[in-house]
């Protein structure tokens, strides 16, 4: 037929596929995109040989990266291609800009040996990213569950993994034994990102501050900044060994809620159940118009 009748359902899914995008939803994105940039410009500085600058442009892509699901959040902006962007993003920033990094400053002086380690680590991070995505629509996991990660997340192992050079600009020396102990640190961390291990996520830490704590944080805050920006190698350090130190500790809170669940669940049934968790309570106490954390995952893998 020259001219075929007109369908009314495929001009209205032509509408709706051409229809205005809100201006909330990407600034997310921009922030997302934000990140990737420094994550990029991080390793053409790695490259060039300017690792103080290439390490800065790293915590500045994690610094980002936990921010842009919070304002999505916030502002009602979420959406699954910023989810998707955030994936890739953080893919880059934290397994393949990391392990580059890593390589330009010591594991190049093994060869063959340093490559795989740094390669290593990037597959795990990538692998780590797709296993999160995947369980976030697991309709099986207990509420207390999101209280935490399943293995180190990408930014956390991103900022950990880069611990021998902190040390490095800190006086020790980089000789063959430093690389080799490098290049086991950096397959060690790999490993815990793609591991079973339970790790504290404060994804469900309160959105709302007692009047008397606004000051408090501020100073708080402010004194981090400053001494961040003062003494970078020694908070980088200092923060990565306790939070190596704190790993055992989210496995034992784990374990814990996991031996509530299971005597829950062998209750007799005329017995009084347990107050309800602390995510459903924060649920039940939520205004009506508040949008929940559900909407999009948040996205510090």
């Amino acid at each position: 037929m020259l001219f075929p009748p007109l369908d009314p359902t495929r001009s209205e899914l032509r509408r709706r596929r051409f229809r205005e995008i809100p201006v909330r939803t990407l600034v997310p994105n921009f922030i997302t995109l934000l990140a990737l940039c420094a994550g990029l410009t991080g390793l053409r500085l790695a490259i060039e040989g300017r690792l103080e600058w290439a390490l800065a442009a790293i915590v500045f892509a994690a610094a980002l990266d936990g921010i842009d699901g919070r304002v999505a959040r916030l502002i009602k902006g979420q959406s699954r291609f910023g989810a998707e962007l955030d994936s890739l993003a953080d893919f880059v920033n934290f397994g393949v800009a990391p392990g580059l990094i890593l390589y330009f400053w010591g594991l190049h002086e093994l060869g063959n040996v340093g490559w795989i380690a740094a390669m290593v680590f990037a597959i795990c991070a990538g692998l780590r990213l797709a296993r999160f995505n995947v369980a976030i629509d697991d309709p099986n996991r207990p509420p207390w569950a999101g209280k935490f990660f399943t293995g180190v997340p990408a930014p956390a192992g991103a900022i950990t993994v880069l611990l021998p050079i902190y040390l490095y600009f800190l006086g020790v020396p980089r000789n063959g034994f430093v690389v080799l102990l490098a290049l086991v640190y950096t397959l060690a961390i790999a490993v815990l990102m793609v591991s079973r291990l339970p790790v504290f996520s404060g994804k469900q830490m309160g959105t709302r501050v007692r009047p008397e704590m606004v000051l408090p944080i501020f100073v708080v805050v402010v004194l981090f900044v400053a001494v961040l920006l003062s003494y970078p190698w020694h908070l980088l350090t200092v923060g990565t060994l306790c939070y190596l130190v704190a790993l055992p500790f989210g496995w034992l809170s784990y374990r814990g809620y996991e031996r509530q669940a299971a005597s829950a669940a062998t209750r007799p049934p005329g017995e009084a159940p347990a107050p309800a968790a602390e995510p459903e309570r924060e649920a039940q106490a939520r205004p009506p118009g508040e949008a929940g954390d559900s909407e999009r995952p948040a996205r510090l893998n």
